[in-house]
């Protein structure tokens, strides 16, 4: 009765609490449930559009029962969070919204009843209000200013970066060599070279990550004045900046340049930043195992820091070593061993059991294991994580939950144990926890983000690679490419083009246990 009623209420909302969302989703107030720690609600997105006096909208509506047949229009957001809306009558509840610069095929509705300037039904369902926070003007600034967009499915959504010790300026136009000094107290091409020397020309996966940059994009040239989207504070502007980042900040980038013989990178919010401020991250190398074949997993496994040697029967019966399960490297099991601690890998391989760190295979399932039914399956103690259809394994990887370990997660930094549901999902949002000045951080775009039960969430880790350790406030931490499978695994599923949606339906269960 509780789940049922947690459902129904977080559908219309997203909750703030634990290791939660820094903002709403887009458009007006939301309530606030069960607030608990973190962050503050602001103005998420476009404002909503006006309610009609009739229903009669909704109940004469039959459009969006019928499949979506594109006819070549396209509406792109032009707010931070653009809603989108079940139907266009007053009883109108929220599916989900885009982002800023999305794009996403649709066609006019046959009624502006509330919207001004008129509705439009999207891809695969649902209604956006043309107004504030929607154009089919593709060619708008805001669309172009936020082209870059997102990208879904192989790890990290976005490129990201951590403020240095010395955190960037926020800039909102192009500055000049004579202004960073005034600013900065030092020569910017002296401090870009050192930087460039140190951190990519010594680190080949950030030269990788970076490219050469080329120039400016066209709506910063001539003086240009970078325009923040509606629903992102505005902060107190001086000559060309709006002051500097906190110290432990963390930033998804778009378009990245060089001006005036340093570089420089884009917010998703909008902010130009000196890339010689930031220390580029290199996602974790960590991915979890897909598992194709079922009936034949006895449990997964992952190699321990130090590695263990893979061996391999020779034509004399004899073992021989033939390479090396490194850390944190995955294998399968299949269930038989050897004298001395052997176990078989998939393959045929064998790997003394004290090299691994294994997963062991359910004995016993909940009941809702059933047919087809998906369901994750998190052990705080082991740091797992199974992904289940009915009884078969598919996926299995190594996590990082609360730092409390098996403690209240009313009061400390511990993860929830029970059955949930997912019930809402972001292709990234904006998380904080300055409350705790021992780990604290202001993190843009936590990429693919999946709230299960008030503010506690799945998500992917930008900020460390600590996967299989307790390490959060209280949500789950996956690695990049773990979190980007998961994404599109789970229910809801995301469309195309949306940056997220909330839950009306049934979810993919979470089941969290010691």
């Amino acid at each position: 009765m509780r789940l049922v009623l947690l459902s129904c209420l977080l559908f219309e909302v997203v909750v703030v609490t634990a290791c939660a969302e820094h903002r709403e989703p887009p458009g007006g107030a939301v309530r606030d449930v069960a607030k608990r720690r973190v962050g503050s609600l602001g103005a998420g997105g476009a404002p909503e559009p006006v309610s009609p006096q009739s229903s009669a909208v909704a109940a004469s509506d039959n459009e969006d029962s019928l499949p979506f047949v594109p006819t070549g229009e396209q509406l792109a957001s032009t707010a931070w969070r653009t809603w989108i809306y079940t139907d266009r009558g007053r009883e109108r509840s929220r599916l989900g919204y885009l982002r800023v610069g999305e794009i996403v095929a649709a066609q006019a509705a046959g009624s502006n009843a509330g919207c001004a300037e008129g509705w439009a039904r999207v891809n695969p369902r649902g209604y956006v209000c043309l107004g504030k926070g929607a154009t089919k003007d593709l060619k708008h600034p805001m669309v172009l200013a936020a082209s870059q967009r997102a990208t879904r499915g192989a790890g990290l959504p976005y490129l990201y970066a951590l403020a240095a010790d010395d955190p960037p300026h926020f800039f909102f136009q192009l500055p000049s060599a004579r202004e960073i000094r005034r600013l900065e107290g030092v020569e910017p091409a002296v401090r870009f070279s050192n930087w460039k020397r140190q951190h990519v020309d010594a680190v080949p996966a950030v030269a990788q990550l970076l490219g050469e940059p080329g120039e400016p994009p066209e709506f910063l040239r001539n003086h240009g004045h970078i325009v923040k989207p509606y629903g992102v504070e505005h902060r107190l502007e001086f000559s060309s900046h709006s002051g500097r980042a906190a110290a432990d900040s963390g930033f998804a980038l778009t378009h990245r340049f060089a001006w005036d013989g340093r570089w420089y990178a884009v917010t998703t919010e909008h902010d130009i930043v000196a890339l010689d401020r930031l220390k580029i991250v290199v996602e974790s190398a960590l991915v979890g195992i897909e598992i194709h074949e079922q009936g034949t997993l006895a449990s997964a496994a992952f190699g321990v820091d130090n590695g263990a040697t893979r061996s391999r029967l020779d034509a004399a019966g004899q073992l021989a070593p033939v390479g090396m399960v490194t850390r944190r490297s995955p294998v399968v099991l299949t269930g038989r061993s050897r004298p001395g601690g052997l176990l078989e890998v998939a393959g045929g391989d064998w790997v003394a059991a004290a090299g691994l760190r294994i997963i062991p295979a359910r004995k016993e399932y909940p009941s809702f294991a059933t047919g087809e039914r998906k369901w994750i399956d998190i052990s705080i103690l082991n740091q797992t994580l199974v992904a289940y259809v009915g009884r078969h394994p598919v996926y299995a990887t190594l996590v990082s939950t609360g730092r409390g370990a098996l403690g209240d997660p009313e009061t400390g930094f511990a993860t929830p144990r029970g059955t949930f549901m997912v019930y809402a999902k972001h292709v990234s949002a904006t998380m904080d926890g300055a409350d705790d000045a021992t780990d604290s951080y202001s993190l843009l775009d936590v990429p693919f983000v999946q709230y299960f039960h008030k503010g506690f969430a799945l998500h992917g880790t930008y900020w460390h690679d600590e996967f299989g350790k307790m390490r959060s406030h209280g949500c789950v931490n996956l690695a990049p490419k773990d979190a980007a499978w998961l994404f599109e695994w789970t229910d809801p599923n995301v469309p195309p083009g949306w940056h997220g949606v909330l839950n009306k339906d049934r979810g993919t269960v979470v089941h969290i246990h010691p």
